[in-house]
């Protein structure tokens, strides 16, 4: 029996969230009161081992009920229920675009608050879930597309397979929230500093050809390689059924890019359920 929460900010894609999951075959309920949440899953799982649900906890639920979550979690674990916690997060500037694109109401709005206001509040009601998350998705930079795939490719894995999300980034705009593992490329050489190379990313012949030149990039990736086809089977021993792994240089267009690429097409060839993201290249074209 599986139940994912699907909880996070207003405006940061739960209902892109929980449509994908009933998209997947998961029977969803939205917005569910969190003190009713333990009847409802216990009712619809039922004695069906194969069943799967999705519920959508929100900030219009109460706080005493949402500071209870975390044991009624506990006592679904504790009756062999498999339960995993999205959370779904963005920036203050990107939510109040949003809400500003769609002309929406925030839930916690009231005429005493501004909306930044009502943001900031429901961040700070929403913190015992956020604590408590299996898996934690900032969409700050991520479309709706981005997110579709993210959902599904973490709740549908091959079987025996743990699905593999491999993320280039800068580290001057910040490690990503939701890495397991974090890998840093500044140590190798930097085509920024080759002047025909600068303006391309890693993903350009060029680009490639400069760094596959470079004998400590190529150790990188073996390493990197080895790492995970020596792991990876060993999460999916332990029902793990996704890994992030995240590689940062410093401005995320050129080394970081090519590892991730080089990292993806090893393990495409003998893994379905593996995806490759770059965010800084997708903030470039937003």
């Amino acid at each position: 029996m599986q139940l994912i929460i699907v909880s996070g900010l207003s405006g940061s894609g739960k209902t892109v969230a929980l449509r994908t999951l009933e998209d997947l075959g998961f029977y969803c309920i939205d917005n569910l009161p969190a003190g009713l949440m333990h009847a409802f899953a216990e009712q619809a799982l039922g004695d069906d081992q194969e069943q799967r649900v999705g519920i959508g906890i929100d900030a219009r639920n109460r706080r005493d009920d949402i500071d209870r979550l975390p044991s009624i979690i506990a006592e679904l674990r504790d009756k062999g229920v498999r339960v995993d916690i999205f959370f779904l997060q963005a920036d203050t500037e990107t939510l109040l675009q949003r809400f500003s694109d769609t002309r929406r109401e925030h839930p916690l709005t009231r005429t005493a608050i501004t909306l930044s206001e009502a943001i900031e509040s429901e961040r700070k009601l929403l913190e015992p879930i956020a604590e408590q998350a299996d898996l934690l998705i900032d969409t700050t930079h991520t479309n709706v597309h981005q997110l579709r795939q993210q959902i599904w490719t973490r709740v549908a894995p091959e079987p025996g397979q743990v699905s593999l999300l491999l993320e280039s980034f800068a580290f001057k705009h910040g490690v990503p929230p939701d890495v397991d593992f974090s890998f840093d490329a500044r140590c190798l050489p930097n085509p920024h500093w080759e002047q025909e190379l600068r303006p391309l990313t890693g993903r350009d012949a060029a680009v490639a050809e400069f760094l596959g030149k470079q004998a400590m990039v190529g150790e990188m990736i073996s390493d990197l390689t080895g790492m995970l086809e020596r792991w990876l089977p060993r999460f999916a021993e332990q029902n793990r059924s996704y890994i992030t792994v995240g590689v940062g240089c410093t401005g995320g267009r050129h080394r970081s890019v090519y590892i991730v690429e080089q990292l993806a097409r090893h393990f495409r060839a003998t893994r379905r359920n593996v995806m490759a993201r770059h965010r800084e290249l997708e903030r470039e074209l937003e």
